[in-house]
């Protein structure tokens, strides 16, 4: 039985990366609708200071992702980024790139999840650092618990 179950577990895992890109663990589609929330979420935010689309991504961390670009782009065309970062579904893939690179446990809880994939938002690959020592800190931890109390997490 066993060597009947391994291979299609190996099947499905292969399918699955395949089919929706990059799988990071506890990064599902709640957790990207929080983390967009906590970054604003504003789906008509175009760019600005530096930041474009709904998660607010700088071209920093679209590089540190792997230049992600919508379907038919090349990410050396000038706006590939911008274009990118702008589209929801795209920007995803960017958050996803980065966690897929840069996720790891924050909080030392043992455990990888939504929470410390905020922390990284907010403090970058070095997010050891509590949130609320910070105003900025402190609010998007009360948008990140408003997020996840309306999402039944």
């Amino acid at each position: 039985m066993c060597a009947k179950v391994l291979p299609s577990i190996f099947v499905s895992l292969f399918l699955m990366n395949v089919v929706t890109g990059i799988y990071i663990s506890n990064l599902n589609d709640a957790c990207l609708r929080c983390l967009c929330h906590v970054s604003g979420c504003d789906l008509s935010h175009g760019c600005s200071g530096g930041y474009c689309g709904p998660f607010y991504i700088s071209r920093v961390y679209w590089v540190d992702a792997g230049k992600p670009t919508l379907p038919d782009d090349s990410p050396e065309r000038n706006e590939a980024y911008e274009d990118c970062a702008r589209d929801y579904y795209c920007s995803q893939k960017i958050v996803q790139g980065y966690m897929a690179k840069f996720g790891k446990d924050c909080n030392g809880d043992g455990v990888t999840n939504c929470f410390d994939y905020m922390m990284i938002n907010h403090h970058g690959p070095s997010c050891s650092a509590p949130l609320h020592t910070t105003q900025l800190g402190r609010r998007r931890l009360q948008l990140f618990n408003q997020c996840r109390f309306n999402q039944g997490q």
